[in-house]
Parts: C-alpha cells; sequence; structure tokens
C-alpha cells in the first residue's frame, strides 16, 4: 500500500490553534489540488481527534459521487469507537470504515455498526496502524490518503507506515504549546524519519512542500 500523508500548517508547525478550532489555512487553489489527491487515492484516513474537532465528511467534491462510485472508503483511527454515530463521516456519501482496538466497549461497536459502519479490530489498548493498514490492503485499498490528525502522523511515522509527505505551509503563525502540530505524540528522539524534498512550490499565499520518505 502507497501511503500519503497531506496536512496545511502554520508557518510555526500548528495544525490548528489551542482550542482545536479549524482554521482557513491554505485557500482556493490549495484546496483543489486537495481535491485531486483525494479523487486519486481509494480511502481516506483521519484520527477520531480529528472527527471531534471538525466533522470532515471526506468526500470529493463532485455531485455524481455516492457511497460505491466516486467517494474513497473513509477511514476513522478510533481505539475506543468515540466517533459520534451523527458525525458527517458516518453519512450515506460513501463507505466508512472505523479501526479499533481489542479494548473498544462492545456497545460503541454495536452503535457504528448499526450506522453501517465496517469495523476493523488491530491492536489490544490502542490501534496498531500496521495490520489496520494490512487490512484495508486486503480489502483493496491500494492508496492510502492521510489527513490528520497530528497523533495518527506520528504514530504512522513511527511505524514507518509513509511513503509521501505533502505539506501545506500558510502565511499564518497560531502560536500555543498545546495547539497541535504536524506530528504529535511521545516524539522522536533518534531514528527520525528521512525525508527527501522532491518539490517546492508557491501557491496561493503560501508553500507546498513535498517529500519522499527516504527509509520507505
Amino acid at each position: 500500500m502507497h501511503v500519503t500523508v497531506n496536512a496545511a500548517m502554520s508557518v510555526d508547525g500548528k495544525l490548528a490553534s489551542r482550542k482545536r478550532e479549524q482554521l482557513a489555512i491554505s485557500g482556493p487553489n490549495d484546496f483543489a489540488r486537495v481535491e485531486r489527491l483525494r479523487k486519486e487515492c481509494d480511502a481516506i484516513m483521519v484520527g477520531v481527534g480529528t472527527v471531534l474537532s471538525d466533522d470532515p465528511s471526506l468526500t470529493v467534491d463532485d455531485e455524481t459521487a455516492t457511497r460505491t462510485t466516486g467517494n474513497p472508503i473513509r477511514v476513522v483511527a478510533d481505539s475506543r469507537a468515540r466517533t459520534p454515530p451523527d458525525a458527517r463521516v458516518l453519512d450515506d456519501a460513501a463507505e466508512t470504515v472505523v479501526m479499533v482496538s481489542e479494548a473498544v466497549p462492545t456497545d460503541h461497536v454495536t452503535t457504528l455498526e448499526a450506522a453501517g459502519v465496517s469495523i476493523i479490530e488491530a491492536g489490544e489498548n490502542r490501534v496498531d496502524l500496521a495490520a489496520g493498514l494490512e487490512a484495508l490492503s486486503e480489502r483493496g485499498v491500494d492508496r492510502l490518503l492521510v489527513e490528520g490528525g497530528g497523533e495518527v502522523i506520528f504514530s504512522l511515522f513511527e511505524a514507518d507506515l509513509v511513503d509521501e509527505l505533502s505539506v501545506y505551509v500558510g502565511s499564518l503563525l497560531i502560536g500555543g504549546r498545546d495547539a497541535p502540530t504536524l506530528a504529535d505524540g511521545q516524539g522522536f528522539t533518534g531514528d527520525y524519519p528521512d525525508l527527501e524534498l522532491q518539490s517546492v512550490d508557491r501557491i496561493d499565499d503560501g508553500v507546498l512542500l513535498e517529500y519522499a520518505v527516504k527509509n520507505r
């Protein structure tokens, strides 16, 4: 499986404010670029934190797209199945898969399954992303686009599962020690991911940096 991480961040590396508010970091031309990325992938993944803070739909901007044509599979990494049953990611616009751990409360799984969600159980106390992605691959997912948040992005890099990283850096400074960053989690103290810069492009009032992950 080919895994691409795509994110927009401020000049100080923040994905949102400390209040986890969704901010307009990029502009229309970058939105169009992300739309193209979504149409080229088989599935789009986010963590449950992104679902709770942003309530994204994770669909393509195409009126002809339906649950079976046009829209990629939507994937949520959600160890304890905290995704609300009324979240937009659970609507009928596309198929949705939620990755949970073995520690997930049974009633939470039942609620999600009643909403039409497919469940992948991987990992004991938290989602084992390597096992989860293998299960997605068995379902025919060859290209996965990851759109956040920082915890999921860090965990994917930690597990050596990322092939490409695209980062849009907008002309915005957010600040705040508690504001989410591109890669949260525990952070690396060694064996840092080895990135190779592939291109730099000015888009809207910002810069797109595209990297290949060399240790892949």
